[in-house]
């Protein structure tokens, strides 16, 4: 896909959708983290009906230590690896109160130094808290990079970094938003939905 295309694929994407983001539900940047940590393989709508109720009753890092770990596994139960995401979270939680007075940080380096937070999630916060024109990459970016020869490789890594590329800067704030939909709804795993798709004929995928 050449620098001409890319601007097509993504002023469509944009024409679409004007003002992308999460589908998680948040109120602050400790919710969105939280709630990101939990997303990993969960659904978003999986997420969204456990921290409906998790944060009524904490929604800080101090208010989720005083909550603890055992009940907060009674929350977030109904989502996968709920035990290792609980443990997770509460190791999470000190280290923001200890290190960072509470507050989310906004450096790659504090996010990734907390338990369960890998590149993604800390790109996911970069991201969508700070601003940042980070790409993070999933399931369903992965799958439409490669896919649709936006950009190809053969870990989430190298089709990151190939994206940070070659995606058109004045389209890197929200393009993990309109990639990370569009893969979820149009360019899914099984079946993509061609005859839906506003990009269908840049798309290098062969039927």
């Amino acid at each position: 896909m050449n620098k001409q295309q890319r601007y097509t694929l993504f002023s469509r994407l944009q024409a679409q959708n004007p003002k992308p983001s999460t589908e998680l539900i948040y109120n602050s940047n400790f919710e969105l983290l939280i709630a990101v940590m939990l997303s990993a393989q969960a659904t978003d709508k999986s997420v969204n009906k456990a921290t409906a109720s998790l944060f009524k009753v904490a929604n800080t890092p101090a208010a989720l230590l005083d909550l603890g770990e055992d009940a907060l596994r009674g929350y977030i139960k109904s989502i996968g690896l709920f035990n290792t995401k609980a443990r997770n979270i509460i190791k999470t939680c000190e280290l923001l109160i200890k290190r960072h007075g509470g507050k989310v940080p906004n450096q790659r380096s504090a996010l990734e130094a907390l338990p369960g937070v890998g590149r993604k999630t800390a790109s996911v916060i970069l991201n969508t808290a700070f601003g940042e024109p980070t790409i993070a990459v999933d399931t369903h970016i992965f799958r439409v990079a490669n896919r649709t020869g936006l950009a190809r490789g053969k870990n989430v890594v190298e089709v990151e970094k190939r994206l940070l590329k070659s995606v058109p800067d004045v389209y890197k704030r929200n393009a993990h938003h309109w990639l990370i939909l569009h893969g979820r709804y149009v360019c899914v795993a099984r079946q993509p939905k061609c005859e839906d798709c506003v990009i269908s004929d840049l798309c290098e995928l062969e039927l």
